[in-house]
């Protein structure tokens, strides 16, 4: 079994920019979207890695696999799209800036 530290040392730093890439990209996407803006660079990258962990739950519970980063980025955009969707319905929607 790995542990949590096995794991964090197989991590390199083009594994961290793929997927700080990844998350800017469905983050961005998917708050354009939504929204009709974005959140900022550091916004839409959480909002694109929370996403991803749960499109991936969704596609794994779907049976879906993605192939490849545009398979992946369509998964992080669909799981970030359902997050905001779930972030709006928790706090009764949001008033849009001008």
């Amino acid at each position: 079994m790995m542990t949590f530290a096995t794991v964090l040392a197989a991590v390199t730093l083009t594994d961290v920019l793929w997927w700080l890439l990844v998350g800017l990209i469905a983050g961005a996407l998917a708050s354009f979207v939504m929204r009709g803006g974005g959140y900022g660079i550091i916004g839409d990258i959480v909002v694109g890695l929370i996403g991803a962990v749960i499109g991936g739950f969704l596609a794994s519970l779907l049976g879906i696999s993605a192939g490849g980063i545009v398979g992946t980025i369509i998964i992080a955009f669909i799981g970030a799209c359902v997050l905001i969707a779930i972030l709006r319905a928790v706090s009764g929607g949001f008033a849009r800036r001008h």
